[in-house]
């Protein structure tokens, strides 16, 4: 047991030697949220007055930096928040650096050729990853204005994932689950028949972590990527503490 209980505090010792990069966005009600979403509501209902400080928190579960089961999108799928294996919330992270394009045409999508040049740089996407497409984009954050980039018509202007790069990730690569740092999966200006990107990874079983920041601190290859969530009762999506570690 003492030689367990040494080995464990070895691991744990060299993993604080190692860099660690919060991937996650602090939100509040004036951050950006999804169209459709109220602004978050933070109550104090105590205060140090009343012997101890309690805030009260209202807001959809897809708000801030968060993550989204199958069942967030496909009902034939019951897997909610609680249901993802602890194991799954633990893997190797692959960022393809799409920064560049996405600034120079915010409607633009990841594409299969985009990957296999990334590929030819860095090798095949090992399988079991979490892949985040790092567009810059959370830059932006805190705000609203710049996240949505609305055009005079009110149109949504920012990049996404293309459906063939997805099936790329997981029918060829065998990924576990993907990332983003917008509000979609989808590129805003291709949602004209729905969320079909989106809806293809959480219908075939892997989940995605949504309004990622920080992916430019990370390098693309060799970080672990952490997930930590809380367990709400039947939680189709909820905010996460989402952090890289790499030598």
């Amino acid at each position: 047991m003492a030689q367990q209980l040494s080995s464990t505090q070895e691991l744990i010792a060299k993993l604080k030697q190692k860099h660690w990069v919060d991937l996650t966005h602090t939100f509040g009600p004036a951050s950006p949220r999804f169209p459709s979403f109220k602004p978050a509501k933070f109550e104090t209902i105590f205060t140090h007055a009343d012997g101890f400080f309690v805030k009260e928190y209202t807001f959809a579960g897809q708000y801030g930096t968060h993550i989204d089961p199958p069942v967030h999108f496909y009902k034939d799928d019951d897997r909610y928040v609680e249901d993802l294996e602890l194991k799954d919330l633990v893997l190797p992270l692959v960022i393809i650096d799409y920064h560049q394009k996405a600034a120079a045409n915010p409607d633009s999508s990841l594409t299969v050729a985009d990957i296999k040049d990334w590929e030819k740089q860095n090798g095949p996407i090992p399988a079991g990853s979490f892949v985040a497409l790092r567009t810059d984009w959370g830059k932006r954050w805190p705000s609203q204005e710049k996240f949505a980039n609305k055009d005079k018509n009110g149109q949504n202007h920012y990049p996404g994932w293309s459906l063939e790069a997805l099936k790329y990730i997981y029918e060829t690569r065998h990924a576990t689950a993907n990332g983003h740092e917008t509000f979609d999966t989808d590129t805003a200006t291709k949602q004209q028949n729905g969320l079909v990107g989106e809806y293809y990874v959480l219908s075939h079983g892997h989940y995605q972590v949504e309004l990622l920041d920080n992916l430019d601190q990370v390098p693309t290859t060799g970080a672990v990527i952490n997930i930590s969530v809380a367990k709400p009762e039947k939680a189709p999506g909820f905010p996460v503490r989402a952090y890289a570690i790499f030598d």
